[in-house]
């Protein structure tokens, strides 16, 4: 494969991608900055900022590569009910701009899209053919993203996911055990259900496909891709909190003081989905895998915070 361009790179699904992408070609990471994290000479002029759209469109071009990986999103679910232009700009038209141009280089673009393009009604693990029916700003830009790279014809994985995490940036699983060192009592939402999937598995499942697509266009398309089993808010606190009271991890509130509460004890700008299952066995089936259950990515988040 020719050299990849990755955008996002110093995002928490980005920077896990520098490692995994790297034994499969030059990785020619850009934030929003101009610039290009590994020196490449001439790196000066180049744009990885979704909001610059021509400058972004004429970068890809200069570099040729044989895949694009956008790991760039407007992620602010409620800055999105705000911001509503700025998330279509991020969300929708740049990954649309981006597909045009992977369409005229004959490159890969892999574009990674979220469980928020459903509803969120019923008790079932969404599958990749579902009707979707975003609730929000955030769910509809993305939704619309995914729909402007498919009808662009080019080469493509849309990978949808949920709940990423990493020990890198700001997330769940960080401010829950920074709130449980402070708190003897949490109140945690119960009544919305999906899977903690780390940035690391994320990323590896990326490099995995993509080797797997290369010279065979036909195996594209929109493939589900999260951890295995599932939790609540209230029961991935819970896991994480216990995780870091065995690890000696300075935690006051006790198993007692974690409270179950429904999702209106947070009203929120945007409303979001109860049910974020996602069934993952076309993912699994298309490239020889299986997911590991999310358990296992939360406990090695929660020795790598341990022994940091």
């Amino acid at each position: 494969m020719r050299r990849i361009v990755l955008l996002g790179g110093n995002g928490q699904v980005g920077w896990e991608l520098q490692r995994a992408l790297a034994p499969l070609a030059e990785v020619i990471a850009l934030g929003r900055g101009e610039g290009a994290r590994n020196g490449r000479p001439g790196s000066r002029g180049l744009c990885g900022d979704l909001l610059r759209l021509d400058d972004l469109a004429n970068t890809v071009r200069q570099l040729e590569p044989g895949c694009v990986v956008n790991a760039a999103a407007y992620t602010a679910v409620d800055g999105a009910e705000r911001e509503p232009e700025i998330a279509h700009s991020i969300n929708a038209e740049a990954p649309g701009r981006l597909a045009a141009v992977c369409a005229e280089l004959d490159a890969w673009l892999v574009h990674y899209s979220t469980d928020y393009v459903f509803d969120g009604s019923g008790d079932m693990a969404w599958r990749e053919d579902d009707p979707t029916g975003p609730l929000n700003v955030y769910g509809r830009t993305k939704l619309e993203g995914e729909e402007r790279v498919r009808e662009s014809g080019c080469r493509h994985l849309i990978l949808r996911t949920s709940w990423v995490y990493s020990a890198r940036g700001t997330n769940f699983p960080k401010k829950m055990l920074r709130l449980a060192s402070d708190r003897t009592v949490l109140e945690v939402v119960a009544d919305q259900v999906g899977a903690p999937t780390s940035a690391e598995l994320l990323a590896d499942v990326t490099a995995h496909a993509l080797r797997a697509v290369e010279g065979t266009p036909d195996r594209g398309g929109v493939f589900h891709a999260a951890a295995a089993g599932e939790a609540s808010w209230h029961g991935y606190a819970s896991f994480v909190i216990e995780c870091a009271r065995a690890r000696g991890w300075p935690v006051k509130v006790e198993p007692q003081g974690l409270v179950p509460v429904p999702s209106g004890a947070f009203p929120t700008s945007a409303k979001r989905p109860k049910n974020s299952r996602l069934d993952c066995r076309k993912l699994e089936s298309a490239f020889g895998l299986r997911m590991p259950a999310w358990q296992d990515g939360v406990e090695r988040l929660v020795d790598e915070l341990a022994g940091a």
